[in-house]
């Protein structure tokens, strides 16, 4: 079943999520714990934890309540635990356990970041089945979007439901302008990128986008690491590659038969919101909430509404 949804808030963060500028203390892996036990923590005071994958120590958090499938969120170029707006990650932990986590090599996360879309799909499958989920349900922003339609393709009997934010198919519109994209943001300082990647010129959107900034900084004791020039790298090579036509993207995500709600800012920079478009149109069970004025990360702006229409899209 196909629906479309329009709101009247509106969008937020870039493609190239801002990573921290406060760094956390590396930990050994004597310290590498499971996910056992209840979980009540939220975005500010969520434990980081390591879990061994394939020999690799990769970061997590967990937060919200033990029990029921669980989020597991992807983030966009650039982005780790840390770059999630609080306001949409606490306001999903209220109903549903939310695990946040760097990939190989991103942020606190060790190996070594692949540049491949499907290498990241693969390293994110491994890292779930470690943490012994059998099954999850899956969100993922921009670059994030791209690695959840590969872990869907890729081990579909893993995913329960999928939610795609500010990204797009294989070939996505717009995407291959990215390089021109970031160097129009030379000069500018983290917010002022910030704003101009994920909100609208509106007076209304960029008031959002700095509310939405300032939650993101509030985290202070055990932030994530920044990221290191070779996984920025390795990560903007995967984007670019991924931006490439493929005649063929649109016909393959059409064997994604999982309920997939996708959420997408009708001012998005990046990532044409025509992706969205073209998407819900080769979905068997796909719904589309577009936010008016709003830019790539158009849930953090309009968390509220966001969050509301999640969490009925997951109550399903």
């Amino acid at each position: 079943m196909k629906a479309i949804r329009t709101t009247s808030m509106a969008g937020v963060l870039c493609l190239t999520l801002l990573t921290s500028t406060l760094a956390m203390s590396c930990r050994e892996e004597s310290e590498i714990t499971s996910i056992q036990g209840t979980q009540t923590d939220n975005h500010q005071n969520a434990k980081t934890r390591f879990i061994n994958v394939k020999g690799n120590a990769f970061a997590y958090r967990v937060l919200g309540k033990d029990g029921g499938i669980p989020l597991v969120l992807l983030p966009g170029l650039g982005g780790s635990m840390d770059d999630w707006d609080p306001a949409v990650t606490d306001g999903l932990a209220k109903k549903y356990k939310v695990i946040l986590f760097d990939n190989k090599g991103v942020a606190a996360s060790k190996g070594v970041t692949p540049n491949t879309v499907q290498a990241m799909a693969d390293d994110a499958i491994d890292f779930i089945e470690a943490l012994n989920l059998n099954k999850i349900n899956i969100m993922g922003f921009s670059m994030g979007g791209f690695v959840a339609q590969r872990v869907v393709l890729t081990k579909p009997a893993l995913i329960n439901k999928i939610i795609l934010t500010g990204t797009g198919p294989q070939g996505a519109i717009g995407l291959s302008n990215l390089p021109n994209i970031i160097a129009g943001t030379a000069g500018l300082s983290p917010e002022a990128s910030f704003l101009k990647f994920g909100f609208t010129e509106s007076a209304a959107s960029i008031a959002a986008g700095k509310a939405s900034y300032a939650r993101i900084q509030l985290r202070t004791t055990d932030r994530d690491l920044p990221l290191s020039d070779a996984t920025s790298a390795s990560q903007f090579t995967a984007v670019l590659s991924w931006s490439q036509a493929n005649p063929n993207a649109l016909t393959e995500i059409k064997n994604i038969k999982n309920p997939v709600l996708i959420v997408h800012g009708q001012n998005d920079l990046p990532v044409s919101v025509q992706n969205a478009q073209n998407m819900l149109q080769n979905l068997d069970h796909a719904e589309l909430l577009v936010f008016p004025d709003s830019g790539h990360a158009s849930f953090f702006q309009n968390h509220d509404a966001f969050v509301s229409r999640a969490s009925e899209f997951l109550n399903k």
